[in-house]
């Protein structure tokens, strides 16, 4: 394989697929679980608030193990990451499926997430590997077309498999996958170039705790009684989080890829990511609030009209994909955000005579601007860094997402605490001005590209002197 020209067909198809598979059990776990809570609950004779660590070990283990899982990538390689994520997760769902109590069961997402993050932290890094770069939004809007369909069919499926079995086939469904995914893995991904180093323990030890302050300090603001422990927890997150920054300056190729950073077009694609993200979250939490209680929709009624929304991402996904391949990111990207603020703002505004048709062309709106941004944004972020850093990008990348879908809904949490009457609006709002600012950070990176457009086709223009003609 020549590392800038992608794998081979048949190798590149049995190798994304693969991929996917990875992508496709730990985007569902991340969600999955939620529609058990209750069964759960009830089988293993425990509290239902004590039963919320189900989805949040899960979580919290996943957003704390991407970045140094990710520099293990750059370290080992990502194929050698990504297997041994596989083979973790494997092992976590197993024991999911065999817990008889809550501490086993929550043990068992622990590790789970840790294999998890194993899988995304390189994801986005073997995609690379995996396509040329002239097909490289192509892959990347593939990428993001499944994790639309996951999470478009999470909640159903998961409803499906209750219907028909108890809660632990919710995790025994994906050992038959893992499994094959592992089996396929072994000679379909591409070996990418290791870079033999020391990983870096303590920057990897202090960057799970201010991850895990943040995120835990975060959630804390939504509930009263917790809200002062929750900035205190903000604010050490803060200072340990400028300890580790301070710590990775002079690396070579830090824990934290502060080193990408100095990318503008990194940096403004981070930003828009982050953007993007909290604005999906706090949409998406506060919907089903806003249709039922505001606009008195049943239960039923209000899951079909969120459905738009989901279908329209990954109906968009594969599409943006392959317009990244030809157009500016930034104004792909822009474009979108703009539409996903317009969908946000026109449902904002409706009243309770709204007509399903009325709600159901926002939630659309909504869902192709949200999914004509993702792909160029994602192709832009990975396409600004070395190839032989695109773990610390991979990873930077999922912990974006991450941090911004856990800020929109503490976003959200925080709103119905201080307002509850007028708090599903009210995020339906905030979420449409964060949009609009993702939208304008996205335009700005504009003049960049032309001026990278310039000076390639600078590079590569013919000279202008005269030629002497043949005697």
């Amino acid at each position: 394989m020549q590392p800038d020209q992608g794998l081979p067909q048949p190798q590149r198809t049995w190798a994304i697929l693969t991929v996917f598979c990875g992508l496709i059990m730990a985007v569902l776990d991340g969600s999955i679980a939620n529609i058990a809570l209750p069964s759960i609950s009830r089988a293993l004779e425990t509290d239902p608030a004590r039963t919320i660590w189900v989805v949040n070990a899960y979580q919290l283990t996943v957003t704390v193990c991407l970045l140094p899982l990710s520099s293990l990538g750059d370290i080992l390689g990502y194929k050698r990451v990504y297997r041994a994520g596989l083979a973790t997760f494997l092992a976590g769902s197993v024991l999911c499926a065999l817990a008889v109590n809550l501490p086993m069961l929550v043990a068992a997402r622990v590790l789970q997430g840790v294999g998890g993050a194993g899988i995304m932290s390189v994801n986005t890094a073997l995609v690379r590997y995996i396509y040329p770069p002239t097909k490289l939004g192509r892959g990347i809007g593939l990428n993001a077309l499944v994790v639309g369909v996951t999470i478009a069919v999470g909640p159903s499926l998961g409803a499906l498999i209750l219907a028909v079995s108890s809660w632990p086939w919710l995790f025994a469904v994906n050992i038959p996958v893992a499994f094959a995914a592992l089996a396929i893995s072994r000679t379909a991904l591409p070996e990418t170039p290791a870079q033999p180093r020391d990983f870096d323990y303590p920057s990897a030890g202090l960057s799970a705790i201010v991850f895990g302050m943040f995120i835990l300090g975060l959630d804390a603001l939504g509930h009263a009684p917790l809200r002062l422990a929750g900035a205190a927890g903000l604010a050490g997150a803060v200072g340990l989080g400028w300890v580790l920054v301070r710590r990775q300056h002079g690396r070579a190729a830090p824990l934290v890829p502060i080193d990408l950073f100095a990318s503008r077009a990194f940096t403004l694609a981070v930003g828009t990511s982050f953007c993007s993200f909290m604005t999906q979250m706090l949409a998406f939490v506060s919907l089903p609030f806003y249709l039922e209680y505001q606009l008195g929709r049943s239960l039923q009624e209000t899951g079909l009209l969120i459905t738009p929304w989901p279908l329209m991402v990954a109906a968009m996904a594969a599409l943006s994909g392959r317009l990244s391949d030809r157009y500016p990111a930034s104004i792909l990207a822009g474009v979108g955000l703009a539409a996903l603020s317009a969908g946000l703002v026109g449902l904002a505004m409706l009243g309770k005579d709204a007509t399903s048709l009325d709600i159901a062309w926002r939630t659309a709106l909504c869902g192709i601007g949200f999914g004509f941004f993702q792909s160029p944004n994602n192709r832009a972020m990975i396409g600004a860094t070395p190839r032989e850093r695109s773990g610390g990008a991979s990873g930077a990348q999922a912990t974006t997402r991450l941090l911004g879908q856990t800020t929109g809904t503490a976003v959200v949490a925080l709103l119905f605490s201080l307002r509850p009457e007028g708090a599903a609006r009210g995020a339906l709002c905030v979420a449409a001005s964060v949009a609009a600012i993702g939208a304008a950070i996205s335009l700005s990176r504009l003049r960049d590209e032309r001026n990278e457009h310039n000076e390639r086709g600078a590079r590569k223009a013919p000279s202008s002197e005269p030629v002497e003609p043949d005697a």
